[in-house]
């Protein structure tokens, strides 16, 4: 059995990043980083470390993510959000600034895994190209070039400029 104390101390900050890179809530991250290291504890004997113990984490936080999202997606349907959204806007700019947030979201809504979670993790986590590689169990480059992809398709289906 390892530590879990010393795995939640080392790994805790980092898994809570990563989560908060998804959620952009703090709390949500917070409740959903203690319930990573909940099933992390009731599950660390099957760990085989065929990946490094981040990486697992990770994985984890991300599936408990995806949970929460099915339920809030069960809760309350995308235009209700999209109209709460602009209508919480107070000036002209701000919402003009929503609404071009909420396309670039739409549209990386719509790429396929692993290029979402790419995109996501760098644009929302500020991750560096290491830091993605390592939690997708690739290296640095195939980050970078993954996210310069990313970029392309977003330019080419928006004419967005990053």
């Amino acid at each position: 059995m390892r530590d879990m104390e010393q795995i939640y101390q080392k790994y805790m900050p980092q898994v809570y990043r990563f989560l908060f890179s998804l959620c952009h809530d703090i709390h949500m991250a917070e409740d959903l980083t203690q319930e990573t290291f909940y099933q992390a504890l009731k599950g660390i004997d099957d760990f085989r470390g065929e990946c490094r113990l981040y990486v697992w984490l990770c994985s984890i936080a991300k599936r408990l993510w995806y949970r929460e999202l099915k339920k809030k997606e069960r809760e309350k349907p995308l235009e209700a959000v999209e109209e709460t959204a602009t209508a919480k806007s107070g000036t002209e700019d701000s919402a003009i600034q929503k609404v071009e947030v909420l396309r670039l979201y739409k549209i990386l809504h719509s790429f396929e895994e692993p290029l979402r979670e790419v995109m996501y993790l760098r644009l929302n986590g500020n991750f560096t190209f290491k830091e993605i590689g390592e939690i997708m169990g690739k290296d640095e480059n195939w980050a970078r070039v993954t996210f310069y992809r990313g970029k392309q398709r977003i330019r080419k289906e928006s004419h967005y400029e990053m």
